[in-house]
């Protein structure tokens, strides 16, 4: 009697051990029901659930030449564009970015969403934007997270109408990528204490050498600087899935890395490459900048990033900007192709 008393008592334990791992689950804040088709609001991109994403616009002064689609990234906002996005509307080029949901003034900061509603969200609001400059190139940049949910949306089943990609350090670190142990400690953490607060950074990592944007980064309030355990958890399934996508991967794309990234590892860069299916025709360009750190939009070679960011779009066989290096080096020079305009959704 004994021993089936104590058997029973273990069943128990582990029960009410399991229960309380359950509800220590991972939270998301995943979209709501539809109410309507999504709508360009002016100041804001509405979804589908009614979910209001703020937006910001820089307009050149005459008739663009076509449109850029920013996609910040991790507990970043739409702001994070504020220094490159002026040299695009200079050239010619509209240039858009919108808070995405968890994150900036969009619902439920702090919250993961799912990696499935950030992708949905870029598409729809690709076509809004689209929708403004009908006939006109359209063009989506990623900054890591950003990148990610572009690699992710653009190989699904309906992905955004976008004629090029410009994913800046994409975020690709992923399981497959950081290590057996540092997964399963993320995963037990996020199951234990999910809400956790995760505040600061590393005194080694050095997103910039742009000291003025770090401080300024520092002292806005819409910039996150606490991270939920189990929003890191997020990140890294869309991490996994943004390089489980690249093999999917063909559009037209130019992939930005700076060496001195302390974020992405070279390593995690380097399994994108080997997937992405356009590299070695030249459909898709990879560059490395050996003074770029991770965050390359607002690194002091920032001008000549968004040069050759502009210098591909005018013609994606040019020769870019000194100092940038074709990589991986073994790959042959691109071959010459034009990026279209006017895709339709």
């Amino acid at each position: 009697m004994r021993g089936a008393t104590d058997g029973r008592i273990g069943r128990r334990a582990a029960l009410a051990g399991l229960g309380a791992l359950a509800a220590c689950a991972p939270r998301i804040a995943p979209p709501g029901p539809p109410d309507g088709p999504p709508r360009d609001a002016g100041s804001a991109l509405v979804m589908a659930d009614g979910a209001r994403l703020p937006l910001e616009a820089w307009l050149p002064a005459g008739p663009p030449r076509g449109a850029i689609l920013g996609l910040h990234g991790f507990n970043d906002y739409r702001r994070a564009f504020a220094l490159a996005a002026p040299l695009c509307a200079e050239a010619g080029w509209a240039f858009y970015a919108y808070d995405q949901r968890g994150f900036g003034a969009a619902p439920h900061p702090g919250i993961w969403p799912g990696h499935d509603a950030l992708a949905a969200d870029a598409t729809a609001a690709a076509r809004l934007i689209r929708a403004r400059h009908p006939g006109l190139t359209l063009v989506m940049l990623g900054e890591s997270m950003g990148a990610a949910v572009l690699l992710v949306a653009a190989a699904s089943g309906d992905p955004p109408p976008a004629d090029a990609y410009v994913l800046s350090a994409p975020a690709v670190w992923g399981g497959e990528t950081m290590g057996r142990f540092g997964r399963w400690l993320l995963d037990l953490a996020a199951h234990t204490v999910p809400a956790l607060g995760i505040v600061g950074g590393s005194p080694f990592i050095r997103a910039s050498d742009n000291a003025a944007a770090l401080s300024a980064m520092a002292r806005d309030p819409l910039v996150r600087k606490s991270t939920r355990v189990d929003a890191v958890y997020g990140l890294v399934a869309l991490m996994d899935a943004a390089l489980a996508a690249a093999a999917r991967f063909a559009a037209p794309a130019l992939i930005l890395y700076g060496a001195r990234d302390d974020l992405v590892p070279e390593r995690a860069i380097a399994a994108l490459a080997a997937r992405l299916p356009g590299l070695a025709s030249g459909r898709q360009r990879a560059l490395v900048y050996p003074d770029g750190y991770h965050l390359l939009l607002r690194d002091t070679i920032r001008a000549r990033v968004v040069g050759d960011v502009l210098a591909w779009l005018a013609d994606p066989a040019a020769p870019l900007a000194a100092g940038s290096l074709e990589a991986p080096a073994r790959l042959p020079p691109p071959a010459a192709s034009a990026i279209g305009a006017g895709t339709d959704p």
